[in-house]
């Protein structure tokens, strides 16, 4: 599960789009900002470009995570930095993450994520 959600970020970070989606069951669910989307095609059409673009702008550290596993079940959290430049606007982040995976015919796909994040404050 941790090996799905590195691949899924490092493809974003690579703009390879196509990879990234492979990495979502069909019927994720994705909350970020207040917002749903409610499947991999709703999340392609809205903020798929986006999230790679900022991907690629960024660079993620993590800083904590956790794993598990049960069956065909799996969570990964993780806490991270984000630093970097994002359409002209300097980034300084912690992000908080939790993905829920289900294993697919031998695969784990990505069947919920959770992203929050909060501005640090440098003194």
């Amino acid at each position: 599960p941790v090996a799905a959600v590195d691949a899924f970020h490092a493809a974003l970070a690579k703009g390879d789009t196509r990879a990234a989606l492979d990495l979502l069951a069909e019927d994720v669910l994705i909350f970020e900002s207040g917002a749903v989307e409610r499947s991999r095609a709703e999340y392609a059409s809205h903020h798929l470009a986006a999230d790679a673009a900022f991907s690629a702008a960024v660079r993620r550290t993590v800083v904590s995570r956790t794993h598990g596993e049960a069956g065909n079940a799996a969570w990964v959290t993780s806490v991270e930095t984000v630093v970097g430049t994002y359409r002209g606007r300097a980034i300084n982040n912690r992000s908080v993450e939790t993905m829920l995976l289900r294993r697919v015919v031998g695969q784990w796909r990505i069947v919920h994520i959770h992203w929050s994040s909060k501005d640090l404050v440098t003194k």
